[in-house]
C-alpha cells in the first residue's frame, strides 16, 4: 500500500470516526470467507458499517480525531492482532446485538468485542458485550423521560376528574333527597 493510499484511508477513517458517536473494534479472526460475508451482510442490513483496517491506521485516526478523549489506553490494549471496526449511526447497542445474534445463531465465539466507544465513553473487553447490547437509543430514553414526566400530571388530572364525578354524585343525591 502506497503512502498516498494510506493517507486517503486515514482521512476517510478520521471523517467516519468524527461523524459517529458509536464505534466498536472487533476481532473476526477465525471466521471463514463465507462467515465474514454473512457478518458483513447482517451489518449492512442493520445500517452498520463494518470495515477492516490496520491497527496503526486506527491508532493514527484516533490521535487525529481531537475529540477530547484520551484514546491512549484504548490504543494500547485494543489495537492488537486482527481488528475490524463497526460504525453505528443512531443506536450504540445495534453492533453489540449483531455480534451476539451472529455468535448465538452460528454457535461461534467470534466475532469478539475488543473495545467500543459509546458517546466518547470507552469500554475495553468482551465482558461489556451484554451491557452494550442493552443500551437504549436516545429516542427510547427521551420517550421514557417524557412518560415519567407525564405520569404525575396524568394522575393528578385523573384524581381531579374522579373527584368532580364524586362531588357531582353527592350533589345529585342531596338534590334527590330534598325532592
Amino acid at each position: 500500500m502506497t503512502r498516498k493510499e494510506k493517507s486517503r484511508i486515514l482521512e476517510a477513517l478520521v471523517a467516519r470516526l468524527s461523524s459517529t458517536d458509536y464505534f466498536y473494534v472487533v476481532n473476526t479472526e477465525g471466521l471463514n470467507a463465507e462467515e465474514v460475508g454473512d457478518f458483513r451482510k447482517e451489518c449492512f442490513q442493520a445500517g452498520v458499517v463494518y470495515q477492516v483496517v490496520k491497527n496503526t491506521l486506527i491508532g493514527k485516526a484516533l490521535e487525529k480525531l481531537g475529540s477530547g478523549v484520551d484514546y491512549s489506553a484504548f490504543r494500547q490494549s485494543v489495537l492488537q492482532g486482527f481488528s475490524g471496526i463497526l460504525f453505528a449511526k443512531d443506536t450504540g447497542s445495534i453492533p453489540a446485538k449483531i455480534i451476539k445474534d451472529f455468535r448465538s445463531r452460528r454457535k461461534l465465539e467470534v466475532p469478539r468485542l475488543k473495545g467500543a466507544s459509546i458517546d466518547k465513553e470507552l469500554f475495553v473487553g468482551e465482558q461489556y458485550l451484554d451491557d452494550l447490547s442493552q443500551l437504549k437509543s436516545r429516542t427510547e430514553l427521551l420517550g421514557e423521560l417524557i412518560g415519567l414526566l407525564k405520569s404525575p400530571v396524568t394522575r393528578v388530572m385523573a384524581s381531579i376528574h374522579s373527584s368532580t364525578h364524586q362531588l357531582a354524585g353527592l350533589v345529585q343525591a342531596l338534590a334527590e333527597k330534598r325532592a
